[in-house]
């Protein structure tokens, strides 16, 4: 029985937009039918690389003239919901993004309620997963190597809106999806406010989950550094702790773990690898795509959870006291903390 093909069209053709390229031309399961990018010059070397008979400028006008069963843009944070919308007017099936999924939790909340209403999937790239070391720690945390988990504390270099959601997405699914209760933040700096992702300097957090499991997040200058690590946006640490043990990855530089009968340190390689990673990303967009139970682990609903959680670390950060859950409306976050830092 063969199985559907489905049209793509993808927005943004800069580093993240040629991987997705790449993977979904490498995949049987799917059809590049428009690709698009603000800059005319960079689309005129891609028809044949990729395949596709129709390059774009105008967003609207490839979604109209295509109508693709997926959407995927890889565009800076503050055109989410602008094309978000562009793909429910297009009548796509699945909606594949970059994190952070929202530069709000106001605008988060209105992006999942219009998917929601519309019956529309998404998926957010959360993509290091997907390395062998990353998958490697759950395994361990999962079969009971390190006992029962008391700490995890997920720590990188890059500041708040680049890498944030990232840390708390791993940190949620190493902990088996358990809502958080409460957090309380601490912010400083307002330098990296100028960025497309805006953030302060530095941001850390403290969730208490509902299953008594303690999480510890650190984004930005001055976090411990990750020595083995030369690549800098490669320096990103997540440790889970546990009763019998604990196990840690690192981005740029494998697994180790002390598990309750490993008679020291084990350890093995990973890195993080676009290629590789993207590739098994969207395989499970076909497989979601093809059966409703065959949920993507990215999908929108996780990426609201992280999301949510970031956000009431920036507002614990403004207003010096805990945040419970779930969030209400309020001013925005990135706003609001860059008035209390400056």
């Amino acid at each position: 029985m063969s199985r559907k093909i489905y049209s793509v069209t993808i927005a943004g053709m800069g580093k993240r937009g040629t991987h997705y390229a790449k993977a979904f031309l490498n995949n049987s399961r799917f059809k590049i039918v428009g690709l698009c990018d603000k800059n005319a010059n960079k689309m005129n070397t891609l028809p044949n690389r990729y395949q596709v008979d129709k390059i774009y400028t105008d967003v609207t006008q490839m979604l109209s003239d295509t109508r693709p069963n997926i959407f995927v843009f890889c565009t800076m944070p503050d055109s989410r919901l602008e094309l978000i919308k562009a793909g429910m007017e297009a009548g796509v099936e699945l909606i594949a993004y970059e994190k952070p999924m929202a530069t709000s939790f106001n605008e988060a909340l209105k992006i999942r309620k219009l998917l929601n209403n519309a019956g529309i999937k998404s998926v957010v790239s959360h993509q290091h997963r997907y390395g062998e070391h990353y998958s490697k720690v759950k395994e361990l945390v999962s079969d009971g190597s390190i006992g029962q988990i008391q700490t995890i504390h997920g720590h990188a270099t890059g500041w708040m809106m680049h890498m944030i959601t990232h840390l708390i997405d791993y940190m949620l699914w190493y902990n088996n999806w358990i809502d958080a209760e409460w957090v309380v933040g601490q912010a400083s700096g307002k330098e990296k406010f100028k960025d497309s992702h805006s953030s302060p300097d530095y941001i850390a957090g403290l969730i208490q989950f509902k299953n008594g499991v303690r999480g510890i997040v650190e984004c930005g200058e001055g976090v411990p550094d990750v020595p083995e690590v030369n690549y800098w946006w490669h320096k990103c640490r997540i440790c889970v702790k546990g009763t019998k043990g604990f196990a840690e990855v690192v981005t740029g530089d494998g697994w180790r773990a002390v598990t309750h009968n490993s008679d020291g340190i084990i350890s093995g390689k990973g890195v993080m690898n676009y290629d590789h990673d993207t590739m098994l990303y969207i395989r499970q967009i076909a497989d979601w795509l093809d059966d409703n139970e065959m949920v993507h682990p990215c999908n929108g609903d996780n990426a609201f959870l992280g999301f949510q959680i970031a956000m009431a670390i920036c507002r614990s950060a403004v207003q010096r006291g805990k945040i419970f859950f779930p969030l209400e409306p309020a001013e925005p976050e990135i706003e609001a903390l860059k008035a209390v830092l400056s």
